[in-house]
């Protein structure tokens, strides 16, 4: 297989898990801003919506969006702790979160990139993603991980969203259950080895 990724982007997401779950794999690394890879080809070649990840299987295939990407990793290692049963409640459970994630947090950050974004457009951002992160801060008060003493794909996914604070000048000490989250993931060897690897 083949992860398309960017350095700072969500595909890290997926790089992790593939690290997790032990699986072969190969990168290709993309320039966000030109969308060319390092052979000058066009990402756009790979996925036509030009943002990344973008999982090219053996035969050609491609699979896009993040949260796709992490399910179909984690089916193909089905004993995996990452791996849940399809149609079981845990696993729709995962999905809720998976959802969450990339409609009410992925989808509420991604305005915050922009350098032209008057401030109280900022700021109102912000006290809409505040609110999601006291959610989830409410939701790990119990539990280091989303479902519970296990780590799910969600928990990777978080990871990597809630890294975008760094970039945001938003400190998750206000949150310390997510920041102890955060901190979870990020020690854990998988992780260091996919960061390392993309710099």
């Amino acid at each position: 297989m083949k992860l398309y990724y960017a350095p700072d982007t969500c595909s890290l997401a997926p790089h992790i898990v593939l690290r997790e779950l032990g699986l072969p794999f190969n990168l290709v690394r993309v320039n966000n801003q030109t969308k060319l890879m390092e052979d000058e080809r066009d990402y756009r070649e790979i996925n036509p919506k030009g943002y990344v990840a973008a999982l090219a299987l053996e035969d050609g295939t491609i699979i896009t969006e993040g949260p796709v990407i992490l399910l179909y990793l984690a089916s193909l290692v089905p004993d995996s702790p990452l791996a849940m049963t399809p149609g079981s409640l845990p696993y729709i459970r995962l999905l809720e979160w998976l959802n969450f994630l990339a409609t009410e947090l992925h989808a509420g950050m991604s305005p915050l990139f922009s350098r032209t974004l008057p401030q109280q457009v900022r700021a109102t951002f912000e006290a809409r993603l505040f609110r999601r992160f006291d959610y989830l801060e409410a939701t790990l008060q119990d539990n280091l991980f989303l479902l519970g003493e296990a780590m799910s794909i969600a928990d990777i996914y978080l990871y990597v969203l809630c890294g975008w604070c760094n970039v945001f000048g938003i400190d998750l000490a206000g949150w310390p259950a997510l920041d102890c989250h955060h901190r979870a993931i990020h020690a854990r060897p998988t992780t260091q080895a996919a960061w390392l690897a993309e710099k």
